[in-house]
């Protein structure tokens, strides 16, 4: 700031001394104006110095021995005390002041002190050495009230210089702190986000292994009937491939947040995608006598990244089955018109109103599915976070005691409006 305050300061002395030279040469000083057009260099060869070869602290010290002599050359060419030069020498400190450094303010107040308390004493003692340069009475006034002019102008504007760039600075920082404390805030939140999923995590892994381990203790350790057997086996599968949906979540969590997640978009035929995923899920739905049925057309392409796509449809499929009771069903349905829509609608337990707001957070509250299926609460912030990358959306609507509809949107490819025309004119054609 005070490189650039200094700089404004320069092109201000710049403008009021190529104002002084003709206005001197006119009022019939033309030593003044010749002194001043040698100032005029100097200012610009010192403005050179600080803005181009980057040397402000050489060019204020320059600034400053230059000005000192100049205003000295001034004071005994226009006629001492009885010209403006003591205005200008005010000026001239006041303009070095602003833009020295702190550790040479105090010497060139002390140097100005000096010098112009030399220069009025030796006009005192010796008057003869500062002539009084002016051909009449109207030459002086004239040129003292244009000397006051190029004062007040030239403070006028640098102080607004000065307080604009003062003003800037100060929104600089204020906005650099909010920005600081918003980002402190933000990582407080993401802390105890990452720390309660952790404390979620360690609570939730350990009693499904807790239970693996007292089952194959239990098989190892008794002679069990073969139903016994067939029935423990059962709830190892389920407790097993439980534990393996919520790892596979919370590895993908940590991926996207220690890595970044990369999406992979490309044209993919939706009922290709999730052929093999949805026949895995419609058996296990079955070993919970749950029907599964889904309706997807051969024809719908969609603009997605495949595996993110089916992560997300494969957790919506499993919290489904997880809180649906045993004879209950699920369906699947795709629409598509702007985009493609697809619907998994479930006639289990829902969600309580009061736990709606927070189920795409890590807010929503553990529950326990119709088996006492337990999940890290991640998989619906995975759903939401992996299709907003997709340039898509998620909304769902429960009704406690009648089911849950998630409803996931994602872009539509021109091969299903042309493949839709295509079967219209077909129609028209047949009938």
């Amino acid at each position: 700031m005070e490189a650039r305050i200094y700089h404004s300061i320069c092109i201000v002395a710049f403008f009021a001394l190529a104002y002084n030279v003709p206005f001197n040469y006119f009022v019939g000083l033309p030593k003044a104006a010749l002194i001043c057009l040698i100032a005029l260099s100097g200012f610009a060869w010192l403005y050179y110095v600080s803005r181009v070869k980057k040397k402000f602290t050489y060019s204020v010290l320059g600034l400053g021995l230059f000005g000192n002599v100049f205003f000295t050359a001034i004071y005994f060419i226009n006629s001492g005390v009885n010209g403006p030069t003591l205005i200008l020498f005010a000026l001239f400190f006041y303009l070095l002041s602003a833009t020295a450094p702190k550790h040479q303010q105090w010497i060139w107040l002390l140097v100005n002190i000096v010098v112009v308390t030399s220069l009025c004493v030796i006009q005192y003692i010796i008057p003869s050495w500062v002539p009084s340069s002016y051909e009449n009475e109207l030459s002086r006034y004239t040129d003292t009230i244009s000397a006051y002019m190029v004062v007040i102008i030239s403070i006028f504007y640098s102080l607004r210089y000065i307080r604009i760039n003062y003003e800037t600075e100060k929104k600089s920082a204020i906005d650099k702190a909010l920005d600081i404390e918003l980002k402190n805030i933000q990582l407080e939140l993401v802390n105890g986000e990452k720390n309660k999923l952790f404390s979620i995590v360690a609570h939730d892994l350990r009693s499904p292994l807790a239970s693996i381990q007292s089952y194959l203790e239990l098989l190892t350790a008794f002679p069990l009937k073969e139903e016994e057997k067939k029935e423990i086996e059962l709830k190892l599968l389920s407790l097993t491939k439980n534990t393996s949906n919520m790892m596979a979540n919370l590895l993908s969590w940590s991926k996207s947040q220690l890595e970044g997640v990369q999406v992979n978009t490309q044209t993919l035929n939706l009922m290709k995608t999730l052929r093999d995923m949805l026949k895995v899920e419609t058996s296990i739905a079955h070993e919970k006598e749950i029907i599964l049925t889904y309706h997807i057309d051969e024809n719908i392409y969609v603009q997605a990244d495949a595996n993110m796509l089916m992560l997300v449809i494969r957790n919506l499929i499993n919290n489904a089955i997880k809180f649906t009771p045993e004879g209950g069903n699920i369906q699947i349905m795709v629409v598509v018109d702007d985009d493609c829509r697809i619907t998994v609608t479930d006639s289990g337990k829902g969600i309580a109103e009061s736990d709606q707001k927070h189920v795409f957070s890590l807010k929503a509250k553990s529950t326990f599915g119709t088996n006492n299926e337990k999940g890290v609460g991640l998989g619906l912030i995975l759903c939401k976070e992996f299709i907003e990358l997709q340039k898509g959306s998620i909304e769902f609507r429960s009704t406690q005691g009648r089911g849950t509809s998630f409803t996931v949107s994602i872009p539509v490819t021109k091969l299903n409006i042309d493949s839709s025309s295509q079967q219209s004119e077909w129609s028209d054609i047949m009938e």
